[in-house]
């Protein structure tokens, strides 16, 4: 399947027997706003809970990767299939959508892709919608290959800061990144990781949709020129794949994300503003 795919090819593909829609809206960003709230969702959607089903409650950061298992079990009860053909979308766009495209790909399922513009632009083009996600279908066969080398943890960003195997590409706001802005977990200061770059999620974007390919090529090339092997962080790990799958799009084949992103490394490492 396509990373990316339209409302109009959407629309078209709507009987296709073995497509998985799934809703992945959020109610806020990172920094607290609250996002446009709508009363539809596309039809046949089913909701993917990011902030309270898939994420592992266990860890003390933020929409932590849930554990393989889980993921599974939940992915079954949503009725998903290892053939299944998956379009995920959000409410505002292109926000939360590539952070449940991401997390497939680590369970070892490639047949997703985002609905560039969400239910936005599925509501601007005139398409149909529906009151309420479905609720009943039967249970999935999906099986989990989990893929543990796309996720980054600690150690190895740690590790990264004197041996620089790889280049950390940040998407928080440029004001966060240079630590003159604040974080929205405010007992946190704001900063940088050694060997980073900063490309704000919001600079791969225009009007709620990924800028073209060469657009994107482009800005890849500029930031990062070269360096190939890119891991991709941000606040709580939600931006991060924002970016990634932008770099996905038009530039390099990179997956990896630091999960814990800003929010464990200042953490772990006592960057704390005086509260």
């Amino acid at each position: 399947m396509k990373k990316i795919v339209s409302a109009e090819w959407l629309h078209k593909n709507l009987s296709n027997p073995k497509l998985i829609i799934l809703d992945a809206s959020i109610e806020t960003n990172a920094s607290g706003k609250e996002f446009e709230k709508f009363e539809q969702t596309i039809p046949l959607a089913r909701r993917f809970d990011l902030k309270n089903v898939f994420l592992d409650k266990t860890c003390p950061f933020p929409n932590t990767i849930p554990r393989p298992q889980e993921f599974e079990s939940e992915c079954r009860k949503l009725g998903i299939n290892n053939d299944s053909e998956i379009v995920v979308f959000d409410n505002n766009g292109v926000y939360s959508s590539p952070r449940v495209w991401w997390l497939f790909n680590v369970m070892g399922h490639q047949k997703i892709c985002v609905l560039n513009g969400g239910l936005p632009n599925w509501i601007k083009h005139g398409f149909r919608t529906e009151k309420e996600h479905i609720k009943t279908y039967g249970v999935g066969d999906f099986e989990v290959k989990f893929d543990k080398t796309l996720i980054v943890d600690f150690e190895q960003m740690v590790n990264n800061t004197i041996d620089k195997k790889f280049t950390t590409v940040d998407a928080r706001s440029e004001s966060r990144f240079n630590g003159t802005g604040k974080e929205p977990r405010k007992h946190l200061k704001s900063g940088k990781i050694e060997n980073s770059i900063n490309i704000p999620y919001q600079d791969v974007l225009q009007d709620g949709k990924y800028k073209s390919k060469s657009e994107l090529n482009k800005l890849f090339e500029e930031k990062c020129k070269d360096e190939k092997e890119l891991v991709f962080s941000c606040g709580s790990g939600i931006s991060a794949c924002i970016v990634m799958l932008a770099c996905q799009i038009g530039y390099a084949n990179s997956l990896k994300v630091y999960d814990g992103s800003w929010t464990e490394w200042a953490e772990r490492n006592n960057l704390k503003t005086l509260v």
